[in-house]
């Protein structure tokens, strides 16, 4: 029997987020990005998920977070591969905001 738990972590004020800007926070192990994209919050893998590089040292624009080293780019609000040359999108996050604070649901 395999049990899964999940956990919301808290990362930030919302009120801290910029608009149309990337935010990296590192989760035990993980690294996370939060995007601040026409009022709605969203995370993903800081971490291309075609070879390792940080989003957060790309470009985000429309929704769209690109890849600084090879130009691979995500929408960010489902992960999803727009451009190659990666062909696997990279983790989502749930995102919530609870007291002011952003939270994303992370699993152990």
């Amino acid at each position: 029997m395999t049990i899964v738990t999940e956990t919301w972590i808290g990362l930030c004020r919302a009120d801290e987020l910029v608009s149309e800007a990337m935010e990296a926070f590192e989760v035990g192990p993980r690294r996370i990005v939060l995007y601040l994209v026409e009022g709605n919050v969203y995370a993903t893998d800081n971490v291309c998920s075609h070879a390792f590089a940080l989003l957060t040292d790309g470009w985000l624009e429309d929704g769209l977070v690109e890849c600084p080293l090879h130009g691979a780019q995500f929408d960010v609000k489902t992960g999803a591969v727009v451009r190659g040359p990666a062909d696997c999108p990279v983790q989502t996050f749930q995102t919530r905001i609870q007291d002011g604070v952003v939270e994303v649901l992370v699993g152990d």
